[in-house]
């Protein structure tokens, strides 16, 4: 299970650090034709705004995954909860700038690879 577990933050992270304007090919691997996200403003997104935000991004910023843990749905079906968390790149101030937010999303395999399905963020308070 642990290696399931940082296989699946490695894609979460994959997701938030490419750049897609240079890669957009890891949207597609990564990401199911049926997903959609509900944004931490409480809005469902659909795949197409989510490649957007995904394209317009900072490729700057980065991320922390932290508290990351994933369960078993079934065979094939993953369940990742974590807290995220924007980390200040400056060389002044090398820490994380809020609470972050509270993460899940649900992975699917299709056959040896597995792709986002579902992904819901909630503001930590």
């Amino acid at each position: 299970m642990e290696q399931l577990a940082a296989l699946i933050k490695q894609l979460e992270l994959r997701l938030l650090h490419t750049d897609m304007c240079v890669n957009p090919s890891v949207a597609d691997a990564l990401l199911s034709e049926r997903f959609e996200e509900i944004g931490n403003d409480g809005r469902v997104h659909s795949r197409q705004a989510v490649i957007e935000w995904l394209l317009h991004k900072d490729v700057q910023q980065k991320w922390s995954l932290e508290d990351f843990r994933v369960k078993m749905l079934s065979n094939d079906v993953i369940l990742a909860v974590y807290r995220a968390e924007k980390i200040n790149l400056s060389p002044e101030i090398n820490s994380k700038t809020n609470k972050g937010s509270l993460r899940s999303s649900i992975w699917q395999r299709h056959g040896d690879s597995w792709k986002m399905v579902f992904h819901q963020a909630t503001k930590q308070q």
